[in-house]
């Protein structure tokens, strides 16, 4: 069976909207995803939320190229989130005919989190949408325990779990809790590599993650191990920031052997790229 293959919004390596859906179709992408809310205090993503002008060039070059948009970014739950402004950004992507939303964890009072998650996936339900939780081991989601113990209390259709390869790596999560996810609990997944070993630090994972994955199969985490416990018809978002490497190569090669490698991981030809 075949995957299909998203770009992942950080893979872009910081290219403009409508250039990245330019080089996901040159390289043989069929889907892609785009960041409109910031993933933190210093993150910038590109205007659609508030730019239409932009927005309509995008849709105009997601037509022109046949791509679709698969995930849109992000949702984070803290302890003082209002879900109800998140209704425009939920509007917009569903605009833009994204499927699911990516949702980040903050919140460390987890009963009130399991309670804003739980109400998180009615409204994202309403858009026909699914909320899909990331654990990462700087976040109060830190693994796969947590992120099932919140996907399995809300009891929601729109409900999942987000699995990264390298948040899965520096969590304590094992692959057998990684074959016992459910394959409705899963949506899509996310591949790169990471330098192992590695800066256990918060801070500094979260910029590892940001600016400096790596080409899977050029790094220490165990992909091969990984992939043979994925489902066979999981789609498959390629997310591999790498700044250093972009600046070198360019961010059509360092893009284009994410592909190539990523596909070879999971043992599919690789003429498309």
């Amino acid at each position: 069976m075949t995957h299909s293959y998203s770009m992942g919004y950080l893979t872009a390596n910081g290219l403009p909207p409508v250039a990245a859906i330019e080089l996901a179709a040159r390289l043989g992408f069929y889907e892609i995803s785009f960041r409109l809310l910031p993933a933190g205090p210093d993150d910038s993503p590109p205007p659609l939320m508030t730019d239409d002008r932009l927005l309509a060039e995008v849709m105009a070059a997601l037509d022109a190229h046949g791509l679709t948009v698969s995930d849109a970014e992000m949702i984070r739950l803290g302890a003082e989130t209002d879900l109800e402004s998140f209704r425009p950004f939920l509007e917009r992507v569903k605009g833009m005919g994204a499927r699911h939303v990516l949702v980040a964890g903050d919140d460390t009072d987890r009963a009130r989190i399991i309670d804003s998650y739980g109400q998180l996936c009615e409204m994202v339900g309403e858009f026909g949408l699914t909320a899909d939780l990331e654990f990462m081991p700087w976040t109060a989601i830190r693994n796969i325990a947590d992120a099932r113990e919140l996907v399995e209390a809300a009891r929601h259709p729109a409900a999942a779990i987000l699995f990264d390869c390298l948040h899965f790596d520096r969590s304590d999560s094992t692959l057998e809790e990684l074959e016992a996810i459910p394959r409705e609990m899963m949506n899509y997944v996310q591949i790169c590599d990471g330098p192992v070993p590695y800066d256990p630090d918060g801070t500094a994972m979260m910029q590892l993650g940001r600016t400096a994955r790596l080409v899977p199969g050029e790094g220490g985490i165990d992909l091969t191990a990984i992939a043979a416990r994925l489902p066979a018809d999981i789609p498959i978002s390629v997310e591999v920031p790498n700044h250093a490497l972009r600046d070198e190569i360019g961010a059509e090669e360092l893009v284009r052997r994410c592909l190539v490698a990523t596909r070879a991981l999971l043992g599919e030809a690789t003429d498309s790229a």
